[in-house]
C-alpha cells in the first residue's frame, strides 16, 4: 500500500492515525503521518521528517511518530575524575539550545582539570515506587505494616522474580489514617529502571491484595516521588545520591577564573543558601538543571526526570589560601541502557563517555555516569559562580552573541 492509499484511506476515517504501524511500515507510516499533518494545518515540516534512524527503533520510545527534532550537541572537557568506578579524563558531550552553556561548563572542566581533577563518590543508589493501599482504620494500618515486615522475605522473592538484574532492597512504609503507602526501592543496576520496579511492585501489590484486607488504590502513590518537586527525595534519595568535590588553588582561581576564593564563597552563601532558602527551594545550587538536562538529552534520559537530578546542594569555602567546591546530586536517575539510550545518536554521546550499554560488574556503568555527571556539574557551578564573582556573567552572553 503506498502513502497516497494510506492518506486518502486515514482521510476517510478508515484508519486512525495511531493505527499505521499496523498496516505499514514503521518509516512510511511516520512520512504518512507528517503529509496528513502538513496538508491539515497548511505547514511544511522538512526538518522534522528529515530525520536519520530507522523508525522502527523508536518504536519503544514514541508514539504517532512524525519525524525528530535535532538539538545541537557540544562538548566540554575534557575533566579530570576520580570516582569509586571511573579515574580519567572525559569529555561531556551537552545537548542544549542555550548559547554560553557549553562555554561555560567547558571553562569550570578547565580550571578543575588544572587542579589536579574532580573526587567523585556514590552514596545510595535506590529507585521507588510507592503505590498507595487502603485499610479501614488506623489499627489496621498498624497490622497491615507488621504483616509487610513479617513477610518480607516472601515479598523479597517475589519482587526479584520479575527481573533477571532488579533486586528490592526495602520497603519503607508512611501511613496517613487508613492510607497506608509503601516506597519499594531497588537496585536497578544499569539501568534506569522505572519500568522494571513498576512491573515487580504490580506483581507484589496484587500478592498482597490476596493476602491481607488492604486494597491497591494506586500503584504510585507518588511519595515515590517520579518527575516532582520533592522533599522526600532529597532526605532518602532516589536513583543515585552522588557526590564531587575539588580542592583549587588561589592563583588558578585568580588567573583562570578572574575572582576569588573569598568572593566565591561569599556568593556561594548569599545566592545558593540564603536565596534558595527565603525562595524555599528545593536544591541549593547556582544552575545544575542546565548542566543535567544537557547531558540527560545527549544521552537518553529521562528528561522529565531532570526535575529529581536538579536536586543538588553546592557547598563552598576557603580552605589551605584555595577554594574547596562541593555538589552533592541528592536524587539523579540515570541509566546507560533501556529507554533513549538506545537511539543512535544517544547511544554516540555513551560511547563518548565509554559507558554504553550493561557494565561488567552490573551496575558499574550507570555508577561512573552519575560520578561523571557530577563532575560536570561541579564544572558548572564553578564557572557560573565565578562569573558572578567578576561580574562577566551577561557581558559573556554578549560576547558570544547570545
Amino acid at each position: 500500500m503506498g502513502a497516497n492509499d494510506i492518506i486518502k484511506r486515514v482521510q476517510k476515517g478508515d484508519i486512525k492515525l495511531h493505527e499505521l504501524e499496523g498496516h505499514v511500515d514503521p518509516d512510511l507510516a511516520a512520512h504518512t503521518r507528517k503529509q496528513i499533518i502538513e496538508a491539515e494545518l497548511n505547514v511544511k515540516l522538512s526538518s522534522i521528517g528529515n530525520y536519520t534512524f530507522d523508525a522502527k527503533s523508536a518504536s519503544t520510545n514514541i508514539e504517532n511518530m512524525v519525524g525528530s527534532v535535532e538539538i545541537p550537541l557540544g562538548i566540554a572537557g575534557p575533566i579530570k575524575v576520580s570516582g569509586s568506578v571511573v579515574d580519567g579524563d572525559f569529555y561531556l558531550p551537552l545537548a542544549t539550545t542555550e548559547g554560553a552553556l557549553v562555554a561555560s561548563v567547558n571553562r569550570g572542566c578547565s580550571a578543575i582539570k588544572a587542579a589536579g581533577g574532580a573526587v567523585t563518590r556514590i552514596f545510595n543508589n535506590a529507585m521507588t515506587r510507592a503505590p498507595v493501599f487502603k485499610v479501614a482504620n488506623v489499627s489496621e494500618s498498624l497490622d497491615f505494616i507488621n504483616w509487610i515486615s513479617e513477610n518480607f522475605s516472601e515479598i523479597e522473592q517475589l519482587a526479584n522474580s520479575t527481573t533477571n538484574h532488579g533486586k528490592l532492597i526495602g520497603i519503607k512504609p508512611y501511613v496517613v489514617g487508613g492510607s497506608v503507602f509503601l516506597r519499594f526501592s531497588y537496585d536497578t543496576k544499569d539501568a534506569m529502571g522505572m519500568n522494571m520496579v513498576t512491573i515487580s511492585v504490580k506483581k507484589v501489590s496484587e500478592f498482597i491484595e490476596k493476602q491481607t484486607p488492604a486494597k491497591l488504590i494506586s500503584l504510585s502513590g507518588n511519595l515515590c516521588s517520579d518527575k516532582k518537586p520533592a522533599a522526600i527525595n532529597a532526605i532518602e534519595g532516589r536513583g543515585r545520591t552522588v557526590s564531587a568535590d575539588v580542592l583549587i588553588p588561589r592563583k588558578i582561581i585568580e588567573e583562570k577564573l578572574h575572582t576569588t576564593p573569598e568572593t566565591i564563597v561569599e556568593i556561594n552563601t548569599q545566592k545558593n543558601h540564603i536565596g534558595s532558602a527565603r525562595a524555599v527551594s528545593i536544591g541549593h545550587n547556582a544552575q545544575a538543571a542546565n548542566i543535567i538536562a544537557a547531558i540527560f538529552l545527549a544521552t537518553g534520559q529521562d528528561a522529565a526526570q531532570v526535575v529529581e537530578g536538579a536536586n543538588v546542594i553546592t557547598t563552598a569555602e576557603t580552605r589551605d589560601g584555595g577554594l574547596y567546591l562541593s555538589v552533592t546530586l541528592l536524587s539523579l536517575e540515570i541509566g546507560t541502557i533501556g529507554g533513549g539510550t538506545n537511539l543512535p545518536a544517544q547511544s554516540e554521546s555513551l560511547d563518548i563517555l565509554g559507558i554504553r550499554g550493561g557494565g561488567d560488574p552490573p551496575g558499574s556503568n550507570a555508577d561512573a555516569f552519575a560520578e561523571i555527571i557530577s563532575a560536570g556539574v561541579l564544572a558548572g557551578e564553578l564557572s557560573l559562580l565565578s562569573a558572578l564573582g567578576s561580574r562577566d556573567l551577561s557581558s559573556a552572553h554578549e560576547r558570544l552573541g547570545r
